[in-house]
């Protein structure tokens, strides 16, 4: 879907799932692992509790269910998905939307203004030209007359919402696209879904998207692991405990090609058109919601180290930032997380 690519190339994370040779046989039960396949990568359900066979049935047909369902709403590859629709309606007509494409446009200009802009779904323009959307992979750097004519047409308030209505317009020749959000919404709609069924243990990983909820075991957290940031090798950098939260990465560490000499990340800046060209090469977000999650986790790539830890101080965002450092990584946390961690795990974590 999204960007019709092998999603390990979002994926920095990688769940440690551990056997049961680390818990007695009295506390534990074998996990169920249910998976499939979506937006163009992979979706992994761990359920440790028991289930009969047509349980398993049912659990594997609503996940995918779910997953399908903001596909074909939220999808730029699908002609005939809703945000394409929208995409094609008239510039300044109100379209009357499904309300969870509203709540995704929500979820995304709520984050836009609160990061200044830096979180933008009107760049779908730009990030098709960067060969990152449907469009050809260019040959050469785009001209600045191309990049400047698509960068004016982008920008977070030229998408306006009616919430009375549940309408949305927009006001420029943009092209929406939710690839920075939608796969979190995603990740949260299973997770609904599957706490509607009774299921109240589970871990959710859609292409590196991962939500967590109860226990992997009795009263044992859930443990996700990050991975190091250098697309060489799927080796856990940190481990974090979590549970009852999501966990959403961003990184430019997989997704990227070279063009001119240059790397071309598959992150867009909106203020400048061109992909980021900064140190910071990997962050995690840890956030109740994983839409929420997977949009922040954009925005800070966007804006560099410095500037996101400060935005995550001021938001209260939990936040894990992996910069390169000269040959070494780099790790920074912000207060919130930290306090989360505690004093002895984020000394651990940052030494």
């Amino acid at each position: 879907m999204f960007r019709k690519l092998n999603l390990c190339l979002k994926l920095s994370l990688l769940v440690l799932l551990f056997s049961l040779a680390a818990c007695t046989e009295e506390t534990t039960k074998q996990p169920v692992r249910l998976q499939g396949q979506i937006f163009g990568s992979f979706w992994l359900a761990t359920l440790p509790d028991e289930w009969t066979p047509e349980q398993i049935k049912v659990l594997q047909e609503g996940i995918q269910g779910e997953l399908d369902k903001v596909d074909l709403a939220m999808s730029t590859y699908k002609p005939e998905s809703e945000l394409n629709r929208f995409n094609q309606a008239p510039l300044n007509e109100w379209v009357e939307i499904s309300a969870p494409l509203f709540e995704v446009f929500s979820i995304s200009q709520s984050v836009a203004q609160a990061s200044q802009g830096a979180f933008d779904v009107t760049l779908g323009g730009l990030v098709n030209l960067w060969s990152f959307g449907p469009e050809a992979r260019p040959e050469a750097i785009p001209s600045s007359n191309l990049l400047e004519e698509r960068l004016a047409e982008t920008g977070y308030k030229y998408l306006e919402l009616d919430a009375e209505q549940q309408a949305a317009r927009r006001l420029t020749n943009s092209f929406v696209d939710l690839s920075g959000v939608a796969k979190g919404y995603a990740v949260d709609k299973v997770a609904q879904w599957l706490g509607e069924q009774g299921v109240s243990n589970f871990l959710v990983n859609v292409g590196g998207e991962i939500i967590v909820a109860g226990y992997r075991a009795e009263q044992q957290p859930w443990r996700v692991g990050i991975e190091v940031p250098d697309g060489s090798q799927q080796t856990a950098h940190h481990i974090l405990q979590v549970t009852n939260e999501s966990v959403a990465t961003s990184g430019d560490y997989r997704n990227f090609y070279e063009l001119d000499g240059q790397r071309m990340s598959h992150t867009i800046n909106p203020k400048t058109g061109w992909p980021i060209a900064h140190n910071l090469a990997s962050v995690t977000v840890i956030h109740p919601s994983n839409a929420v999650a997977d949009a922040w986790a954009t925005a800070f790539m966007v804006l560099g180290t410095e500037a996101s830890l400060n935005l995550a101080n001021r938001e209260n965002i939990k936040v894990l930032l992996i910069s390169k450092n000269k040959d070494t990584w780099q790790t920074q946390v912000s207060n919130s997380l930290a306090q989360t961690l505690g004093e002895e795990l984020t000394k651990k974590i940052l030494r």
